[in-house]
Parts: C-alpha cells; sequence; structure tokens
C-alpha cells in the first residue's frame, strides 16, 4: 500500500489531530504511556505491535489506531528492521 504522507497530515488536521512521523529501531519498546488526549497511530512500514485494554493489535500498514486518552498502551517494534509510523495528537 502506498501511503501518501500529505493526505494523511491534511486528513488528520482536518479532524483536530497533529500529524507527525516517529521513526523506531527493531526492539524499540514504548511501555506504559497515558496520554491527556486522543492519539492517532498509522504504521508506515515494517512491524509493531500495539497493546491497549488488555488486547494486542498488529496493525496492516495504512491501518489507523485510536488510542482513546487515559488508556495505558505500549508500541514495540517487532520487525527486524527499522520502522516509522505516523502519531498525533487531539488538539483541544
Amino acid at each position: 500500500m502506498e501511503i501518501d504522507p500529505k493526505f494523511i497530515e491534511q486528513s488528520w488536521k482536518s479532524r483536530g489531530f497533529s500529524c507527525e512521523i516517529w521513526t523506531d529501531l527493531p526492539g524499540t519498546i514504548w511501555s506504559d504511556f497515558i496520554h491527556k488526549t486522543d492519539e492517532l497511530v498509522m504504521l508506515i512500514d515494517g512491524e509493531i505491535e500495539l497493546q491497549m485494554s488488555g488486547q494486542i493489535f498488529h496493525p496492516e500498514i495504512g491501518e489507523e489506531i485510536l488510542i482513546p486518552a487515559g488508556v495505558n498502551h505500549t508500541v514495540r517494534n517487532i520487525g527486524q528492521v527499522t520502522n516509522q509510523w505516523f502519531y498525533g495528537y487531539k488538539h483541544h
């Protein structure tokens, strides 16, 4: 799937979210994060595992995941390569 970063950024901003790109090395783990605002995440390449509310997600490239405000979550790069993903926070 081809991802158009400008389209994603415009779509998210039109819905009140910021839009940035994050890069992680293989094996990187971001554990037990809680934000005071909703967060969107979308995998650009590689593989991630997202854990929240007792569930584990393995999003496909281009699949948008909403992490609600106040929900504890962990993101892991479970692939063998450096990955990238969009993330954005809801503006209040």
